[in-house]
This record gives C-alpha cells, structure tokens and sequence, in this order.
C-alpha cells in the first residue's frame, strides 16, 4: 500500500513539475477586455486562441494559449502587453476605466481593436474618454504595422463584408508610438476562429491569421 501511495505521489509530483516548467516557458500572457455597455465583448470565443498558436507556430512567439479576461478598471490590466477588444454593439467606459486604460496605453501596453460590426461610433466615443485630444487617423499602407513578417501592401484585409464598405486599419498615436489599432469593416477577428464557424475560405482565414500575427509581432517585438 506504502509503495503504491508513493508512486501516486510521484507522479503528483512530475505533474506539477512539468506544468510548472510549461507554464514558465511562457513569455507573455495576452487578454479579452470585458467592457460595459451591453456589448457582447465575448464573441468569437475561438478568435484569441487560434491566433496565438499561429503566432507561435509561425513566428515562435511565447505566448500562453489560454486567454485571460481583464476589465478595463482594473490593476491587472498592466500584467498583460496586448489586450484584444471585439463585440458587437455599445461599449461604455467609465471615467475611472477610462483614466486606467489611459495610464495602461501610456505605460507601454496596446489595445486592438475588432470591429466586429456596429461598434464604430461606440468605439471612437468611448476613446475619446481615454485620449481626448487624440484623433483615430488611418494608417498609411506603408505602416510597419503592415509589413511584419507578412506584408499586406493594400493595409488591412476585408475578411466580411458586412456594410460592403473598404476595409480600413486606424490607429491612436501617442507621443509617436501606435498605442491602439482598429480595424474597421475588415472584421480579421472572425477570421481567426475555428473554419466551421464562419465557413470562410482558408485563403480568407490566412490572410486574417497572418495580419493578426502582424499585429502581435509589431507590438510584442517592437518593431
């Protein structure tokens, strides 16, 4: 009986070890905001994980597959570099959220933001609570954000065509640095998820991949 006790206890104890080991092989953690209003910040729940393990597959990023969940009032906000907003709908910040996401963006982190249809006129009201003086500006073709690994010399893809309106890649620039991206009638977001979902075809859901990874490679490695 003692030796069968102690064998479970190893192996309780290699179990540990090995996720102890994987979960410190992690550089970096990235996060959903999950914002008021009435919008539903947790659509496309497939989106972020599918992303992730591309970035890792194919540019050998260390991020951890499973996504966190932050508010945008809170402290844990600074823990992660990159926070992903998507949903449908209205989206209301408080000036508290809005004071914090302000000091979070300042700091160093950046927010990407998905338009997953309707948010545009809730998104840039609410975002002019963090940056009242700043203005959304399209980005040129010519953007780094662009021309990561993958280059993307028309900007950011159409992936839906919802209102049939040209894709388009904003972004808030604070003190020279891009701080936020936000595509817009592109929805690259959906184009992350599991292929049964939306049905896109695998050329579509690449080309939303490998922006996506764009996008984590600009902000993650600075370039």
């Amino acid at each position: 009986m003692n030796k069968i006790k102690n064998y479970i206890l190893l192996c309780l104890v290699c179990i540990i070890s090995i996720y102890g080991e994987a979960q410190q092989n992690f550089t970096y953690k990235i996060a959903r905001l999950k914002y008021g209003g009435g919008g539903n910040w947790y659509v496309s729940p497939t989106s972020l994980p599918n992303l992730i393990h591309f970035c890792n597959e194919n540019l050998g990023t260390k991020i951890n597959p499973e996504e966190s969940v932050v508010e945008p009032g809170s402290p844990d906000i600074f823990n992660f570099p990159f926070i992903h907003v998507t949903g449908n709908g209205n989206i209301v910040f408080s000036e508290q959220e809005a004071s914090n996401l302000r000091k979070y963006l300042i700091g160093g982190g950046f927010l990407n933001i998905n338009d997953s249809y309707g948010m545009d006129k809730f998104v840039r009201t609410q975002m002019k609570k963090v940056f009242p003086e700043l203005d959304f500006i399209e980005l040129p073709f010519s953007h780094p954000i662009y021309h990561q690994k993958y280059n993307f010399d028309k900007g950011v893809p159409k992936i839906h065509e919802h209102d049939g309106k040209a894709p388009q890649g904003f972004g808030l620039i604070y003190n020279g640095r891009l701080v936020c991206f936000y595509d817009y009638e592109a929805d690259i977001g959906d184009g992350w998820e599991d292929p049964q979902v939306h049905h896109d075809p695998e050329e579509s859901r690449q080309k939303a991949l490998k922006m996506g990874a764009n996008i984590m490679y600009y902000v993650l490695m600075g370039k």
